[in-house]
């Protein structure tokens, strides 16, 4: 977005915020559904600001706008929202709050949408603007939507089945197991605004996103095991529409989105979950207006879903068999064309063909992050063919990427050397690499969180007084978002304890801007250990590698590494090795037994 089309959007925002008697107006990254990825019609802090990454907060005031990213963003925002028309700021170091009441006065009304807030995303903002004397408004219409002439319609993509053989249990258990849970809750009713709950409960996908399997709607689950869905019916064929019907035995009914309100307005008097991570604000006051006991909790579906059965996990495990040949015939490739001519767009289109060609293969799982030289320091750096950067002599290039599989999703990334690494190079990947080791052959007591564990991975980099602003871990769905809750591994504080079935990732990461940048990434599973220790007094937990893919051993200070790290890299590699070969062709195997020598050879 060019400065003038930035410069006339946001007076077209400040005339309707006038005509709402609006001092602020809080535009979130989020949708109704509170989405890291959102459809093109829910882009509106894209829209207003330019700036295109998965989370941020614009605030606009009468004379002024301030764009707040967390750490993974704060280059890219400053590239897209012009510092002409907006200030820059840290989300979590200076937050959004702070700027808010130093700017208003007795009785400012700062307005907001309540289909895109959570009550508890609003809370310390709401807490800061009363205590300054000023008033959250909500708003009926939301001033952008106005302003957006042009802008795309909802999605209305359509909704397939996902199979009971692949899911590992059927809709009706799920349903079953969570109306239980409302029961021992005292609960009898729970509204489901998380897209993935719907995939996960009802067995279904949908395409209303690009690269998530998501269908866009609402659901309230009742205590009895009853449920209704609420989704635009050009989603739904009639055979999908009688299948989730006829599975269900008449215990599901299929409304329009419209007809969500008055399901709310149905639940009065009755006590009411709304989740506490996708629940929006409207929703909440809907139910409080007509007499229900609003419960703001945590959406059981989320942790059941995070916790994979044994078909989900078998699918994965045969997904990342198929991923990992299309990341060695990559690696094979670019050892040999590297730099070349190739640019960072190049690259990804490369790793995209590659991995499209794998069995029950869908669609990406994210935008492949290409970036070679100083680019790699961005950590979620865009590549865009106008402006790719060629590949260099002598420099990192990173690749993050990941496909949609109908039976697992992955992501994975890989730091790659073009010719020589510095000494700095090498010790910082090696640093790093300690950190993702240490971190995967963890044990833990049933119950430690990903916080707890957080440190494991940042050890060897703190020991240089360096470290990376990013988590360590997310977790990731079964044909489902590649960011995935309510498990992490974090510094944030976290009160999910890891559970066996969890699928998370393993991403420790230095970034020096300017120069390059280092990320090592595998998925891991939290498996039960067998047999447990000798001794041990309660449930000991560890993680099952899941990724395919050798390191880069150009990029290994061996010296820096222990025998045990040593030895795990080695029996990673044979792994790897003797895995993916009965897969792969003549030139690509004999390029992997190279890359998954012994260390030091």
């Amino acid at each position: 977005m060019n400065p003038t089309e930035q410069k006339q959007r946001l007076e077209a925002i400040r005339a309707k915020m006038e005509q709402h008697q609006l001092a602020v107006f809080l535009v979130p990254r989020a949708d109704e559904h509170q989405l890291e990825y959102v459809p093109p019609s829910s882009e509106r802090l894209a829209w207003i600001s330019g700036f295109t990454g998965s989370a941020g907060l614009a605030v606009i005031t009468r004379n002024g706008a301030a764009l707040f990213v967390d750490g993974r963003y704060t280059l890219q925002a400053r590239q897209q929202a012009n510092h002409s028309y907006w200030e820059h700021h840290h989300l979590i170091e200076e937050p959004p709050e702070n700027w808010i009441v130093d700017l208003i006065s007795q009785n400012d009304r700062v307005g907001f949408d309540p289909r895109l807030h959570t009550p508890e995303g609003l809370k310390r903002i709401e807490a800061a603007v009363t205590r300054a004397g000023g008033v959250m408004y909500p708003l009926e219409s939301n001033p952008i939507d106005e302003a957006w002439t042009d802008r795309p319609l909802p999605p209305t993509g359509a909704i397939e089945i996902y199979p009971d053989s692949l899911a590992g249990e059927s809709s009706a258990s799920k349903r079953s197991r969570m109306a239980e849970e409302l029961r021992r809750d005292k609960t009898d009713a729970l509204v489901i605004s998380a897209p993935d709950s719907l995939a996960w409960l009802f067995n279904i996908r949908g395409s209303d996103l690009e690269l998530t399997p998501f269908a866009l709607g609402f659901a309230v689950l009742r205590a009895d095991g009853s449920a209704s869905l609420f989704m635009d019916s050009a989603k739904l064929s009639a055979s999908v529409r009688l299948t989730i019907e006829a599975q269900a035995n008449g215990a599901v009914s299929i409304g329009e989105p419209v007809d969500f309100d008055l399901a709310l307005d149905a639940l009065a008097g009755k006590r009411v979950r709304v989740d506490r991570a996708t629940g929006s604000v409207k929703i909440a006051e809907r139910l409080k207006s007509v007499g229900a006991s609003v419960d703001v909790g945590d959406d059981p579906c989320a942790l059941a879903k995070a916790c994979k059965t044994d078909a989900e996990l078998a699918g994965i495990r045969a997904a990342h068999v198929r991923d990992g040949v299309a990341l060695v015939r990559f690696m094979n490739w670019f050892a040999v064309n590297a730099p070349g001519s190739e640019t960072e767009w190049s690259l990804a289109g490369r790793i995209d063909a590659l991995r499209s060609e794998g069995e029950h293969f869908r669609t990406l799982s994210f935008n492949t992050i290409s970036a070679a030289g100083p680019n790699a320091a961005l950590c979620h750096y865009k590549v865009e063919k106008e402006t790719a950067r060629p590949l260099g002599h002598d420099e990192i290039y990173l690749i993050d990427s990941g496909g949609q599989y109908i039976d697992g999703t992955t992501d994975v990334t890989r730091t790659l050397i073009v010719g020589n690494p510095t000494s700095e190079m090498k010790k910082r990947y090696t640093q790093v690499l300690k950190g993702h080791i240490a971190l995967a052959v963890a044990r833990f007591p049933q119950g430690t969180t990903g916080s707890q564990l957080d440190a494991l991975a940042r050890q060897y980099l703190w020991h240089d007084g360096v470290d990376y602003d990013h988590g360590t871990g997310h977790g990731v769905g079964c044909f489902l978002s590649v960011h995935e809750g309510p498990q992490v591994i974090a510094k944030r504080p976290s009160t999910v304890g890891l559970l066996p079935g969890m699928i998370l990732s393993d991403e420790p990461g230095y970034y020096k801007a300017g120069a390059y940048g280092i990320r090592i990434e595998n998925l891991v599973a939290v498996k039960l250990l067998d047999p447990q220790p000798n001794g041990g007094e309660g449930t000991t937990l560890g993680f099952e590698v899941l990724t395919l893919a050798p390191y880069d051993r150009r990029l290994i200070e061996v010296s820096l590494l222990t025998e045990a790290e040593r030895e795990w890299v080695d029996a990673y590699h044979a792994r790897v090795r003797e895995t993916l070969t009965p897969h792969l062709g003549a030139e690509d195997a004999a390029f992997l037994t190279t890359a998954t020598a012994l260390l030091g050879e």
